[in-house]
């Protein structure tokens, strides 16, 4: 065999043996690599697993379920008592109910006034979406001591309750533009103003209600304007 031909032989060779090297090395990168996830993964899972059995997140965990039961039983309490619908009541339980709640809302209405039927609606609308506070409706005809003792004159009138005790009231539509096409929105707001009932975040489909609630105001009586009794 000539040098050159040596030469060249050796050169293939040793260029095997880097490229032989290489791969070696190459795959003992790959398996240090594999060991490294591995153990970062078997770490991660000690730490889950420590994290879980952290005795501050267990009470966190038992104070929120705590505090969703007791939610629960608040709202189901003030549905016992009335709340979440709007509701009419006789003058016999009058008294029974303003006194039961914190915070009672009560439309005195006459049947026949198409203006109690537009207070009606949107009271009806707010009920539900405001649980803290009861929302009834008494027959003005049909409790004419009450209607006395609290000087109700103008229908609708919408008497406010604290613990029992009338606090403010809302006659006709003064407050709310003075006319039939006033929002569910616009109540809820004037009730907020007067603290009877709390602020709640609306949302697209809340404001939908309330378009809805404009565009379908009552107009089912000949009376055109709010009566005294």
């Amino acid at each position: 065999m000539d040098p050159d031909s040596v030469k060249s032989t050796l050169s293939n060779l040793a260029f095997g043996n880097v490229m032989a090297a290489a791969a070696r090395d190459y795959q003992k990168e790959v398996l240090a690599q594999q060991k490294v996830q591995a153990s970062s993964s078997m770490n991660e899972e000690v730490d889950l697993d420590e994290l879980m059995d952290d005795p501050e997140l267990e009470k966190l965990h038992a104070d929120r379920i705590a505090a969703l039961k007791k939610e629960v039983e608040k709202r189901e309490a003030l549905k016992n008592q009335g709340h979440g619908e709007y509701r009419v009541i006789s003058e016999g339980d009058f008294l029974g109910e303003v006194t039961g709640s914190e915070k009672v809302i009560c439309h005195f209405y006459h049947r026949e006034f198409y203006r109690c039927k537009i207070i009606d609606k949107h009271l009806k609308a707010l009920a539900p979406r405001h649980l803290d506070t009861k929302f009834i409706k008494l027959d003005a005809e049909n409790a004419p001591f009450f209607v006395t003792k609290l000087g109700v004159k103008t229908l609708p009138c919408v008497i406010l309750f604290r613990k029992g005790i009338a606090v403010d009231r809302v006659i006709g539509f003064q407050d709310l533009g003075g006319k039939d096409d006033f929002t569910t929105k616009a109540l809820e707001n004037l009730l907020i103003k007067k603290g009877i009932i709390s602020e709640k975040k609306v949302n697209e489909n809340d404001e939908d209600d309330y378009d809805e609630s404009t565009r379908k105001t009552v107009r089912s009586s000949v009376y055109p304007d709010s009566d005294s009794d």
